[in-house]
């Protein structure tokens, strides 16, 4: 019998539907009979909230942000996207970039004008080397109208402190074939970070989540040596172990084990760095940014938990370590009109002395907190 074009895609949709049915029965199974810990009575260890807290060059206003680390120094990076949602067109030549002194908050140094349009994951190595991933390229009509755009996006790049361009990773403007393996190019990085030998982790696919996103969709982890030599490549779009639905953020821990914030599964995947699925945990939610620090305590940053894709869970800051599943602490959201959620920011970081640090994204902006957040320690 043969089916017609119409038919077909009729077939693919159906098909897609039903794949993505069983998919939210898979994620449910896992996490539907576990009582969100932040709606018990936990400790907030940083209670003191100063919005707005970082300052901006010349009086600009800060646009949408993802990514916030901390430097060898001390001091506090941020991406700030050229003030509205993109550095691209006319943001084009603002510096997306930023180093901040972690006592004042004002900016120290601001680098990457030109390069970027979606500045999205950032991560300082041990070095002081500044890693950000472009997370998308222009679409043929915004390069119609600024052709400045083109060759911009899905890259890794590296910057000494100085903002000079060390490597990049990817090629730029260009996606990568979602339906192959990793042949040079990537599609929508979200996150990269490196391991103590340099080796490189990127986390490479943002649009898995998405209940519109293209099948197949990428959804891996590629890693490379320190030089930038592709390595190997794991995981598919999916939701059993090892596989992904947005794989957000990426952090070690001191046993060298890797992270993952698999957001769209509403879990964190823990692997070796050969890619072998060690466990997953379910207690941080709905995870956005991650950060370990020297003493394996861990800091998930859930700021997409919402009805349906994780009803019931609150965003915010959960705090526990990387020894097991479990949730110790928890810094609370932004007060918002979803009192059930809260509003938080995306990226997590934590200076030496316990303070953090969070990139808010879009919707904080409606409610009065701009660019980076600093939840002091009591």
């Amino acid at each position: 019998m043969s089916v017609s074009g119409c038919g077909r895609r009729a077939l693919v949709a159906s098909v897609a539907v039903m794949a993505l049915a069983g998919a939210r029965a898979y994620a449910q199974a896992h996490w539907s009979d576990i009582v969100d810990p932040a709606r018990n009575d936990l400790p907030n260890p940083n209670p003191v909230v100063i919005k707005n807290w970082a300052q901006l060059p010349d009086g600009r206003t800060w646009g949408t942000t993802s990514g916030v680390a901390i430097g060898p120094d001390g001091q506090v990076w941020g991406i700030d996207r050229c003030g509205g949602g993109s550095c691209g067109g006319s943001n084009s030549n603002v510096a997306p970039i930023l180093k901040f002194d972690r006592s004042s908050g004002k900016v120290l140094k601001s680098l990457g004008a030109g390069i970027f349009l979606f500045p999205h994951g950032l991560y300082v190595d041990r070095d002081g080397n500044v890693w950000v991933t472009d997370a998308r390229a222009a679409t043929e009509e915004e390069i119609k109208k600024f052709p400045g755009d083109k060759g911009k996006g899905h890259t890794v790049v590296k910057f000494n402190s100085d903002g000079r361009v060390l490597l990049t990773l990817g090629t730029p403007g260009v996606a990568g074939d979602p339906s192959g393996a990793f042949n040079g190019a990537f599609n929508e990085p979200a996150a990269v970070t490196t391991a103590p030998n340099g080796d490189i982790f990127v986390a490479d696919g943002h649009s898995g989540q998405y209940e519109t996103a293209g099948r197949p969709s990428v959804a891996r982890i590629v890693k490379f040596t320190k030089e930038g030599k592709f390595v190997k490549e794991w995981g598919r779009l999916g939701f059993a172990p090892g596989e992904f639905r947005t794989p957000h953020a990426l952090a070690f821990d001191s046993r060298g084990r890797l992270f993952v914030a698999d957001r769209g599964n509403n879990r964190i995947q823990i692997f070796d760095q050969e890619g072998k699925f060690l466990d997953q945990w379910w207690q941080f939610s709905r995870v956005s940014g991650l950060f370990i620090d020297r003493n394996d305590t861990l800091y998930a940053i859930d700021s997409e938990s919402a009805d349906p894709s994780h009803p019931s869970w609150k965003r915010g800051i959960r705090i526990g370590t990387t020894k097991e599943d479990k949730v110790v602490a928890f810094i609370p959201p932004h007060e918002s009109d979803q009192p059930q959620h809260g509003v938080a920011g995306e990226g997590v970081a934590v200076d030496s002395e316990g303070n953090v640090y969070s990139a808010e994204g879009a919707e904080p902006l409606n409610i009065g907190a701009r660019g980076l957040t600093k939840y002091v320690k009591r």
